[in-house]
C-alpha cells in the first residue's frame, strides 16, 4: 500500500470498531497473508493479542453433525469471516470415513460461526471469494436459485457486507438490494503478474488482442481490452439443447467473431476454469487462425478434470500460460506446473478490510484504472 493510501486509512480516519478476522477451514494460508499486511499497516496497540486472527473451530461428530466455536471474545469487534466454499481439500470424519467438504458443508459452517458470534460483534462482514451456488445464476425451468437464497439468509442472520471476487453473474446482488455487496475484479493484480512474468509482450493493436471465451464473459474482457487499448474478439458456444450431459447441454462448436488474430498474442479471461474443455477448444481454434501466443486467465482455476490436457496443450505450443488467483484451493500439482502463474490477491483483500473497517471509500485508496494505466506505460517504456 502506498504512503498516501495508508495515510487516508489510518491517519485521516478512525476504525468503526476493533478489527477481528475469522479464518475458516481451508483459508488459513490466505488469511495469514492478509493478517500480515494489516499488522504492517497498524500499530501493535490495535492488535493486543499479537494478531487480528480469531481462533475458531467447526468440529464434527462421527454422525456428521457439526458445531461452530469461537474461542475468544469478539464483543464489539468489526468481524470479517473469510470462507472458501470451493475448497474440496478439507475433510472430516463421518462414520469412520473421510469425507471431502462440499460447498454445502462450508456454507453450513459459515452459518454455525455466525450463530456462535451470537450478536456480540459490532458488525458482521463475510468475505466469500467464490460465491456459494454462484454458477446457478438464472432460472430456466423449475430450478433452485441457491446463491440468491443464501445471500438473503445471511442478511437475515445479521451480515451487513458481502465481499466477493469476479462473481459468475454480479446481478445476484439484486436479491439483497439493501445489503452491502462488493464484487471485486482483480484486474490490476492479474496484469501486473502477466507483465512481470511475460516481459516481452507488446501491448498494442498490431501485436496483442483480448478474446472473450463466450458471451457471458464479455464484460470482463471488454474491460481488459479497454484499459489495454487493444481490439476485442469473441467466441460464442453452439450447444445441443436436445441433450443434457453432466448437468448441462453439450457444446457442439465454438464460433468466432472479431478481427484477425494472426501473428498476435491473445489474452482470454474468464471467472472459472472448471473442466477446462471450453478454454482448450478456444485455444486450438485460435491456433488454427494462426494466433502467436495464447495466455488464459481464470479467477478460480479449479481444473475438475485434471491437468493432463493442459500439459499436452502446453507441450504442443498451443498454450503459452495460464494465470489464476489464490482465492480458492489450488492443488500442489497445479502450483508446480511450468505453465501456471499464481496471482496473489491477499494485499488487495487487506485493502478492502482496512477501508471497510475505517468507513473509507475504496476508491480513495486504490483506483485500478490509474494504476493499470501507470503499469501499462511502465511496461511500454521497458
Amino acid at each position: 500500500m502506498t504512503a498516501k493510501a495508508t495515510d487516508v486509512l489510518f491517519n485521516q480516519s478512525k476504525s468503526v470498531a476493533p478489527l477481528g478476522i475469522i479464518s475458516m477451514k481451508g483459508t488459513e494460508e490466505l488469511a495469514a497473508k492478509i493478517n500480515e499486511y494489516l499488522m504492517c499497516w497498524t500499530t501493535p496497540s490495535e492488535y493486543p493479542d499479537g494478531t487480528y486472527l480469531i481462533e475458531n473451530e467447526c468440529p464434527r461428530f462421527q454422525s456428521g453433525d457439526g458445531k461452530g466455536i469461537i474461542k475468544q471474545t469478539i464483543r464489539g469487534d468489526d468481524l470479517f469471516i473469510l470462507v472458501d466454499v470451493g475448497n474440496y481439500n478439507c475433510t472430516y470424519k463421518m462414520f469412520g470415513r473421510d469425507n471431502c467438504m462440499s460447498p454445502d458443508d462450508h456454507y453450513q459452517d459459515l452459518k454455525r460461526l455466525i450463530q456462535a458470534a451470537g450478536g456480540k460483534a459490532h458488525r458482521l462482514n463475510v468475505i466469500m471469494p467464490i460465491l456459494y451456488g454462484g454458477r446457478q445464476h438464472r432460472r430456466n425451468y423449475r430450478e433452485s436459485l441457491d446463491c440468491a437464497v443464501a445471500l438473503q439468509e445471511l442478511q437475515a442472520m445479521g451480515v451487513e457486507n458481502i465481499i466477493t471476487f469476479d462473481a459468475h453473474d454480479p446481478r445476484v446482488c439484486n436479491a439483497i438490494p439493501l445489503m452491502g455487496f462488493d464484487n471485486v475484479i482483480p484486474a490490476y493484480q492479474v496484469l501486473k503478474k502477466m507483465f512481470k512474468n511475460i516481459n516481452d509482450l507488446v501491448i498494442d493493436k498490431e501485436h496483442f488482442m483480448v478474446i472473450s471465451p463466450d458471451e457471458g464473459a464479455m464484460n470482463r474482457n471488454l474491460f481488459y481490452a479497454s484499459v489495454l487499448e487493444v481490439s476485442l474478439g469473441m467466441f460464442y458456444k453452439r450447444r445441443d439443447y436436445s441433450r443434457v450431459v453432466n448437468g448441462r447441454n453439450p457444446i457442439v462448436a465454438h464460433e468466432y467473431l472479431g478481427d484477425s488474430v494472426a501473428d498476435k498474442d491473445v489474452f482470454i479471461a474468464d471467472d472459472i476454469i472448471s473442466s477446462g474443455e471450453s478454454m482448450l477448444d478456444i485455444a486450438y481454434e485460435l491456433k488454427k487462425r494462426n494466433a502467436k501466443r495464447i495466455f488464459q486467465y481464470a479467477t478460480y482455476p479449479i481444473f475438475t478434470n485434471g491437468l493432463e490436457k493442459f500439459d499436452e496443450a502446453y507441450d504442443k505450443g498451443i498454450l503459452s500460460g495460464v494465470f489464476g488467483t489464490n482465492l480458492t484451493y489450488r492443488t500442489p500439482e497445479l502450483l508446480s506446473r511450468e505453465w501456471y502463474h499464481d496471482v496473489d490477491i491477499s494485499k488487495y483483500i487487506a485493502y478492502f478490510i482496512a477501508a471497510i473497517n475505517h468507513d473509507v471509500s475504496i476508491s480513495k485508496v486504490i483506483d485500478p484504472h490509474e494504476r493499470i494505466r501507470t503499469l501499462l506505460n511502465n511496461h511500454r517504456l521497458g
